[in-house]
């Protein structure tokens, strides 16, 4: 992880491909571009590599978290249930479309605890999103009984997990929807972009008319801008340069999976000597997408001691405990309701009103599970160097923080 590590020749020939055209815009053009269209094919190798009917290409994993939640009615009133560890943009995401996130305790997966959801729900949860965090797939059978037994949508975010799977099964397939990021340091990455996929035609034309000003799409003799609207919509439209990188870093994704189990496994096993060490629940480690490797210490001072040392060694891992962009009692912003809107939307009613409010100490089984959470990124390329730094730096901080 990330996909640039494995940039060549075919990221340049697909791209070369659109420049040769000149078209960026995906739609429209049908003479000059000569049939090339990037990422209407994106779009249809994606749903096929995961199994799924339909796919929407979007400028971001945050907009297809938008885009996803739009199409399935979700507004103002309603609550959208998520978990305490994930990146900001889900939560943003449902703010955005006037929805209040709910957070659910986390447990040894990293991702949603099934126990708190249920919970959590009450009779305004209209959605539900687990995040396939890390690269490795939530408990998705558990959570979707639940949702499924109170009649409610699921959204998988999936952005982290592309190529993750389940049982055999593509994680974002279980859900109604599956969204998708690929940013600059995912493992397959067009820079910016995601992805939405569903097996329900009538959301995913809903996503391709919403996510394009609401035009229908209907062919007309009068060209772009005489299409149909049944409703308002906005622009988030992936180019298709974008899209050629997608397709190039798609047919590689197998192979960039593949490298990366094999360097967290010899990751793992240098993390392996650390005494009292104890690694993430996998519920499916086949499906493990491998772009984590994730351990826990027996307590937040050991983790602390041993990062301590990993750091002064060269080979500091990440403490997400004090991560002020993926842990939830360090969202400052979400805690101090803090907007960049006069009236103090999303935080306040018209009237002043506080509308939601975030209490840090909210999620205790999360912080005495991510207090004692090490992580590294797995790379795709991992030098031989590189793997002797981390496991010296292992061994001294086995034998000092021991």
């Amino acid at each position: 992880m990330p996909g640039f590590e494995v940039f060549g020749e075919k990221e340049k020939q697909e791209i070369m491909d659109v420049l040769e055209t000149g078209v960026l815009f995906r739609y429209e053009f049908g003479e000059q571009r000569k049939g090339v269209y990037k990422v209407r094919t994106f779009e249809e190798n994606f749903a096929r590599y995961n199994g799924a009917g339909y796919a929407q290409a979007v400028t971001s994993g945050t907009v297809a978290l938008k885009v996803a939640l739009a199409v399935l009615g979700i507004g103002p009133g309603d609550e959208v249930i998520t978990q305490g560890f994930t990146f900001v943009a889900t939560w943003e995401a449902i703010f955005d479309v006037g929805a209040v996130p709910v957070f659910t305790e986390v447990d040894t997966t990293l991702n949603m605890e099934p126990a708190d959801l249920e919970k959590k729900i009450t009779d305004r949860t209209k959605a539900i999103i687990p995040v396939h965090m890390l690269g490795s797939g939530a408990r998705i059978d558990e959570i979707m009984a639940i949702a499924d037994k109170h009649n409610i949508p699921v959204i998988e975010d999936t952005a982290q997990a592309a190529g993750g799977k389940w049982r055999g099964k593509h994680l974002g397939t279980f859900g109604k929807c599956g969204t998708f990021s690929f940013d600059a340091v995912k493992t397959m990455t067009t820079g910016e972009g995601g992805m939405i996929i569903t097996d329900d035609e009538k959301l995913w034309r809903n996503m391709s008319e919403y996510h394009d000003h609401g035009h229908d799409h209907v062919p007309n003799p009068g060209g772009r801008g005489g299409e149909g609207r049944s409703f308002i919509g906005f622009n988030y439209r992936m180019m298709e340069l974008q899209g050629a990188i997608g397709l190039a870093q798609l047919a590689r994704l197998d192979d960039m999976i593949a490298a990366q189990k094999k360097n967290k496994a010899a990751m793992k096993n240098s993390a392996s000597r650390l005494p009292g060490v104890t690694f993430r629940t996998l519920v499916d480690e086949e499906g493990d997408s491998a772009t984590f490797l994730a351990f826990f210490l027996p307590s937040r001072e050991k983790a602390q001691t041993v990062n301590r040392i990993l750091q002064e060694n060269g080979a500091g891992a990440i403490c997400f405990a004090d991560n002020t962009w993926h842990y939830y009692p360090k969202w400052e912003h979400l805690i101090t309701g803090s907007t960049i809107t006069a009236s103090g939307w999303p935080f306040k009613e018209q009237d002043g009103r506080r509308r939601v409010l975030y209490d840090p100490q909210n999620l205790p089984g999360s912080a005495e599970i991510m207090n004692r959470l090490l992580v590294y990124q797995v790379p795709i390329k991992l030098s031989d160097e590189r793997l002797r730094q981390i496991d010296a730096a292992m061994e001294k901080a086995a034998n000092l923080a021991g």
